[in-house]
């Protein structure tokens, strides 16, 4: 199982791709997917982790519409992606506006998966919680 941890910060670059790091470059080198995830964040997974997600939801949609709609925002809300030779990933438009993707991205690694941050947004919804270490 593929452990991804550490944060780093990158830029998109014209043509709406993100250099992925280093450390996390060989999980992916047949492919991801990267998706719509919570919080407003983009999930970045190996192929046999999404096919867990995928087996999870299947699941779930079984029991109720509502599951039903989350299993179709998720399979239409994810692309596969390749990662090229320089370590750079493209992210579909779609994508990048859901994240509120503009210049800068947060590359957190979040034990089973890989997110993507717009910073504004890391920075309300996730950082406050880091408070709570330093008040411990």
């Amino acid at each position: 199982m593929a452990r991804f941890i550490g944060r780093f910060e990158h830029s998109l670059d014209a043509k709406g791709r993100v250099i992925l790091p280093v450390k996390f470059r060989p999980e992916f080198e047949f492919g991801g997917f990267l998706s719509q995830h919570k919080e407003g964040c983009l999930a970045l997974w190996t192929p046999a982790e999404f096919d867990t997600q995928l087996d999870t939801i299947k699941e779930q949609a079984a029991e109720s519409k509502d599951d039903r709609n989350l299993a179709r925002v998720f399979a239409s809300g994810s692309s596969e992606i390749e990662v090229d030779k320089s370590g750079r990933m493209p992210i579909p438009a779609y994508l990048r506006n859901f994240a509120r993707l503009e210049s800068d991205v947060v590359v957190i690694g979040a034990i089973d998966r890989v997110e993507l941050w717009s910073p504004q947004v890391w920075e309300e919804k996730v950082l406050p919680s880091e408070q709570q270490l330093q008040d411990s």
